[in-house]
């Protein structure tokens, strides 16, 4: 059963600006693994990161490091959760997390699903 639906755009020339005037950002919004990754690859990261906020129904107590995008054996993105996020995700009855990401023509966005059991 469908818990919550989140999605997020992030125009990337607006975001890539950001970084560069504030490099500091990457520390702040990313893990270590995920900061290596091209600007357009942490716009998605962040669109995804926004949208499962979304999903979740609110941002109270999360810090972005609790949320971590990472690649499963087959290439497709998953989440980590730590802390805040993760005790949220457990306290809401919440099984899976389904996330799609993608950047082109300007844009990253991200569309994330969350279930939990009827």
């Amino acid at each position: 059963m469908i818990a919550g639906i989140g999605v997020d755009v992030v125009d990337l020339a607006r975001f890539e600006r950001a970084v560069d005037r504030s490099p500091r950002l990457r520390e702040r919004l990313f893990t270590e693994a995920e900061r290596l990754l091209p600007t357009h690859s942490l716009a998605a990261r962040f669109a995804a990161k926004e949208a499962l906020i979304k999903a979740l129904g609110g941002s109270e107590g999360v810090r972005w490091h609790d949320m971590e995008i990472v690649a499963s054996d087959e290439g497709d993105p998953g989440f980590v959760l730590h802390n805040v996020v993760e005790r949220q995700v457990r306290e809401r009855g919440i099984t899976s997390i389904h996330v799609s990401m993608t950047h082109d023509a300007g844009v990253a966005a991200a569309f994330v699903v969350t279930e939990r059991q009827p």
